[in-house]
């Protein structure tokens, strides 16, 4: 069984993993896993409250295991400052229902930590899709949180960050690529010079952890 802790894919055989949805919340079913979140590239400031509420609602009907993809985009029109207030409603609501959050973060990662320290997060938090240098890799850790990581490992200038980060501190995801888990299971167990065995035991581990249920 493998774990793709973030997909816009639909679920397939064999794999345990998180949907993402940003919108239409009311159509997932509750036999999936998803997260539900407003995308730093979705936000409508008429709509933005209109649009808590029905992800709040779904919370109550479908399997939702985390908050997001949620986060903060510097190159996105969005403006900022609505970027920073809906993320900022994100991590309430994620510390009153005690639900992990999946962070979408370009060109903002200190922006997101110190958000995330102000408004005192209290529950895990997973920058998905990381695909930066080592130096912001450590500064992620150092604080207490996650990485998870999709194709960018499948090419070499990406080797060296994901080598070195702790495996107690990873997940692997497929986000909205055509390359599928298995492949990039295989590239993560080659860099780690691990077995695949090992790396799949350790990444439920680090979901058991963060998610707290067992994955089988």
């Amino acid at each position: 069984m493998y774990i793709n802790i973030h997909t816009h894919q639909s679920h397939k055989s064999g794999v345990w993993s998180i949907q993402n949805m940003h919108d239409n919340f009311e159509v997932a079913n509750s036999l999936f896993n998803y997260s539900v979140g407003i995308h730093p590239w979705y936000i409508n400031e008429n709509t933005i409250s209109n649009d808590f509420e029905k992800m709040k609602l779904a919370r109550n009907k479908i399997n939702v295991l985390a908050i997001g993809e949620c986060g903060l985009d510097r190159i996105c029109k969005t403006s900022f400052e609505l970027q920073k207030a809906v993320f900022i409603r994100h991590i309430q609501w994620a510390n009153e229902i005690a639900k992990p959050i999946i962070i979408h973060c370009v060109k903002a990662h200190e922006d997101i930590l110190a958000l995330l320290k102000d408004y005192q997060c209290l529950v895990p938090v997973i920058f998905h899709g990381f695909n930066n240098k080592e130096s912001i890799a450590n500064k992620i850790i150092k604080a207490g949180h996650y990485l998870s990581f999709g194709n960018a490992i499948l090419f070499p200038s990406n080797e060296i960050a994901f080598n070195h980060i702790p495996l107690d501190k990873i997940f692997l995801e497929t986000d909205d690529s055509d390359h599928t888990i298995e492949a990039i299971y295989e590239q993560a167990g080659r860099i780690k010079n691990i077995s695949l065995e090992q790396l799949n035991l350790q990444i439920k581990k680090n979901t058991k952890k963060v998610f707290n249920l067992n994955v089988l």
